[in-house]
């Protein structure tokens, strides 16, 4: 039996990830002496607050990923798959490293390169090789493979949490500018890079549905939509991509925790295409 483990940043939510058997590593928000959990569905006025003192994530201590690795070998799992947020964006990876050389069983690490869903789906596809009794190198290729066919664009109301929270990269250069300008991001290759700059809101959501139809083509998709405190938004596109897309298989809405909310703030509206690969 392989067991799969993740990060609360692929955003599954309790209930699905004990669905599907996945173990997740919870992040923590610090801020103002507090400290809240990254966990869905959140409590908005609490992330409200955080952001409004300043919020930071740190990466999860090795004795969490100890202590989950343990549970799995105890429970009868043979090896482990652990999956988890960009390494350019946390060190999370590099806690789960440090105990994957200490576990009882093999445990093999994997970064997504990505976050929310461009997480959360190559997640799903190693836990579902991993009830069908594949073999570790099997769901390994499996999470590797989904992670590989998953993109992700999205769209902030402001630059200024991914400012001050370090995680800006490429559009460093456009923060003096935000204003009058609304980048379109993208995730999936590690860092965060910019897809293109228009003047609006409005026109930033459509080419953002624009991009999602342009990459899923005619070919077999799961889509995920997520945000940060906009669900109107957030579900009005769910329903026009759904419109928009012949092979779609499956859709989801996603709220995003606190830990993600933190460096992107509210307004964060995102979509994560991946190829529905089995």
């Amino acid at each position: 039996m392989i067991a799969v483990v993740t990060d609360s940043t692929a955003y599954l939510g309790e209930a699905e990830a004990a669905r599907q058997g996945i173990a997740v590593v919870t992040l923590r928000v610090a801020y103002d002496g507090q400290i809240i959990e990254d966990r869905t569905p959140i409590d908005t006025s609490a992330v409200a607050d955080a952001l409004r003192g300043g919020a930071t994530t740190s990466r999860p201590s090795p004795q969490l990923f100890t202590d989950v690795y343990g549970e799995a070998a105890a429970q009868g799992a043979t090896g482990i798959v652990s999956v988890h947020l960009s390494g350019e964006l946390s060190g999370t990876v590099d806690s789960a490293l440090v105990s994957a050389r200490e576990a009882p069983i093999p445990v093999e690490v994997i970064d997504s390169r990505s976050i929310a869903m461009g997480l959360g789906f190559p997640v799903l596809a190693a836990a579902q090789a991993a009830r069908r009794g594949a073999a570790l190198a099997d769901v390994v290729s499996a999470a590797r493979r989904c992670a590989d066919v998953t993109r992700t664009f999205f769209y902030v109301d402001t630059l200024e949490h991914l400012r001050r929270s370090g995680r800006i990269g490429a559009a460093a250069n456009l923060v003096g500018s935000a204003l009058a300008i609304k980048p379109l991001m993208r995730l999936g290759d590690g860092p965060i890079t910019v897809v293109e700059k228009v003047r609006t809101a409005g026109r930033a959501i459509a080419r953002l549905e624009d991009l999602a139809v342009e990459v899923a083509a005619d070919e077999p998709v799961n889509v995920a939509v997520q945000h940060l405190m906009a669900s109107a938004r957030a579900g009005a596109l769910a329903e026009s991509l759904s419109a928009r897309l012949p092979g779609l298989v499956r859709m989801m809405v996603v709220e995003v925790g606190p830990a993600l909310g933190a460096h992107v703030g509210p307004g964060l509206l995102g979509v994560t295409v991946s190829t529905a690969t089995e």
